[in-house]
């Protein structure tokens, strides 16, 4: 397995087809994963390409709300279907549903916007090592094994998943590196250039390759806190539900840090919320997911540090 970004364009390469439901509909396919079911980020992506591809005024989409129903099969195409709920001067909006084997797996509701002027302010970035200074997940995982790693999530893991990731805290792939704290953060850039995808212009496709990446780290905060790693025997996670806004829009194309907190852990639930910033600090887009997270002892939620 080669380290491309090809992964994640070839998973918003949507394909038009005939609408069953709403007003306009696509087909796409979720990429490999050595897991039982899809990627949640696939999803999401797939259907911000494709309520973006229905909105032909310039908006550009600035806040996304999902919901994860379903377990979703790997390799197989879901049909997303999008009905036009709103066409404004200054706003639009698009619910999309997600459907594979006749049933609804995914849906989202997308805000579009115009744009108007206005005043400015953001959070500061957190103050972090440089990604040149840390290691890549391929360097944290060489000659190492352990939990419920495989050949395939171990290769997965190091260079499987489109983006360089690297983990300033130290990862939690076979244990929790760097301690049981409520936040950490990670630098994140496609392996490589981001292919042209057809239907969508670079910003489009840049804010959906976003999307993409968000979700695979989105819950390691919470499984922190809980002491549990991603290799930990008996441990099941799920997306549930998952929000997204787009504060500002610039090219993916270099490091991006994602800095994360838990917000909350409860009743086999985790909440973590996300915020991707520039290198040199500018804001641009915020995360909020809750996941399923079913360990096979229940942990003892220890008092995390800050």
């Amino acid at each position: 397995m080669n380290a491309t970004s090809a992964i994640v364009t070839d998973s918003i390469t949507l394909a038009p087809t005939t609408p069953d439901l709403f007003d306009e509909a696509f087909t796409a396919v979720t990429q490999p994963c050595p897991w039982p079911k899809a990627y949640g980020g696939d999803m999401v992506a797939q259907a911000l390409a494709a309520a973006m591809r229905t909105v032909r005024d310039g908006k550009q989409a600035h806040a996304m709300h999902s919901l994860f129903m379903r377990p979703v099969d790997i390799g197989r195409e879901v049909r997303y279907e999008v009905e036009a709920l709103r066409d404004g001067r200054g706003y639009g909006t698009r619910q999309v549903r997600g459907i594979q084997n006749g049933k609804a797996v995914y849906a989202c509701l997308v805000n579009f916007a115009a744009g108007a002027p206005g005043g400015s302010f953001q959070v500061t970035m957190p103050d972090v090592p440089a990604p040149e200074t840390l290691p890549t997940s391929q360097a944290s995982l060489a000659g190492r094994s352990g939990g419920t790693m495989t050949p395939e999530s171990h290769a997965y893991w190091s260079h499987g998943r489109g983006f360089d990731m690297r983990h300033v805290e130290g990862p939690v792939y076979l244990e929790v590196e760097g301690g049981r704290k409520p936040h950490q953060a990670l630098w994140v850039r496609p392996y490589d250039p981001l292919r042209t995808v057809a239907g969508l212009t670079e910003e489009q496709r840049d804010l959906a390759a976003l999307a993409y990446v968000c979700d695979y780290t989105i819950l390691e905060p919470a499984l922190r806190v809980l002491g549990l790693a991603w290799a930990d025997e008996g441990l099941v996670t799920a997306s549930l539900d998952h929000a997204m806004w787009f504060h500002r829009p610039v090219p993916l194309d270099g490091w991006l840090l994602y800095a994360q907190e838990a917000v909350s852990v409860e009743n086999g639930r985790g909440t973590g919320a996300g915020r991707f910033f520039t290198p040199d600090g500018v804001l641009v887009a915020s995360v909020v997911q809750e996941g399923m997270i079913r360990a096979a002892e229940a942990p003892v939620s220890q008092g995390a540090s800050s």
